[in-house]
């Protein structure tokens, strides 16, 4: 699109995620401009990466929208990040000097639900290459899980992903049931046995999420491990939704891109309580930006 006369300030709003990073530029009447997008950003997993990626996703969006780069240094940027929950991730990214008019940094939880209920206020459960539930009531926030892969996301694609490896290399040492994933996993990576433990070992959470989709498809098709994996992320979800809810947040929604694949196996009471999201995490980034326009470049003290 081409928008050569904005309203100043310009606002963006960035999503940085394990698996990529996603823009949205506003003007001052909320308007959008343009999106962009780039690379991962998890920068607990790679600090400097994610950096790059979420100025990438920002010169993109300012692409998109028919404005020029120099612009970079007038934009408002909200910024929700996986990983800023860590208190040193969250004071290396507020610590950053950035190349923008100003930066305030939340989880990307946080924006996620300002996306979601389009107010500072609901919950969500984020389920992508990593997973975590948050909720915020009342100016007061809890988040649940999002202890980071391996240690955590369960019900994650890189938990799944994770699963399936174990599994394949059992099946492989002729120690545990053979799957219909052990041929599709050992083709996507062209290694198998000891090579296959060799290089996942060194695998990054995104590396492991790439099984996720051929997970769905081989439970659809009836694969008893696919299924257990399934059966047993959702039972975890289910019970993290739970535990949200007693919070009364209003809302709550699930996002993320094993999240519509999962609905399916979600447990009936806890689908029936969840509400379609009104918008997405980095146009709640966005409007991080606008209610905190005022704030120190630096950006907000906590996550949120």
């Amino acid at each position: 699109m081409s928008n050569k006369s904005v309203n100043a300030p310009l606002f963006l709003g960035v999503d940085g995620g394990g698996t990529k990073c996603r823009a949205c530029l506003s003007d001052a009447r909320g308007t959008r401009l343009g999106v962009g997008n780039s690379g991962p950003a998890n920068a607990n997993q790679a600090l400097q990466q994610a950096k790059d990626n979420i100025v990438l996703a920002a010169k993109d969006a300012l692409k998109d929208a028919g404005l020029p780069p120099s612009l970079l240094g007038e934009l408002v940027v909200g910024l929700g990040l996986a990983g800023v929950n860590l208190p040193s991730v969250h004071r290396a990214m507020t610590e950053w000097e950035h190349p923008f008019a100003s930066l305030h940094v939340a989880t990307d939880l946080h924006i996620a639900c300002l996306g979601a209920h389009g107010r500072d206020e609901g919950a969500v459960i984020i389920i992508g290459t990593g997973s975590c539930g948050y909720a915020r009531v009342d100016g007061q926030e809890v988040m649940l899980g999002g202890h980071g892969f391996p240690l955590g996301d369960k019900a994650s694609g890189a938990w799944m992903g994770l699963e399936v490896v174990k599994a394949v290399l059992l099946a492989h040492d002729g120690l545990g049931p053979d799957t219909a994933l052990r041929p599709a996993v050992e083709a996507a990576v062209q290694v198998n046995g000891v090579a296959l433990a060799e290089k996942m070992a060194k695998g990054s959470p995104r590396d492991y999420a790439q099984f996720a989709p051929m997970i769905f498809t081989a439970a659809d098709q009836g694969d008893a491990l696919a299924r257990r994996i399934l059966i047993e992320g959702a039972e975890y979800i289910s019970a993290l939704a739970r535990k949200l809810l007693e919070r009364k947040p209003g809302r709550l929604s699930i996002l993320g891109g094993a999240a519509e694949p999962m609905r399916p196996w979600l447990d009936a009471d806890v689908v029936a309580q969840l509400s379609v999201p009104e918008g997405t995490p980095e146009e709640g980034a966005a409007l991080l930006a606008r209610l905190n326009s005022e704030l120190p470049k630096t950006g907000d003290p906590a996550a949120g």
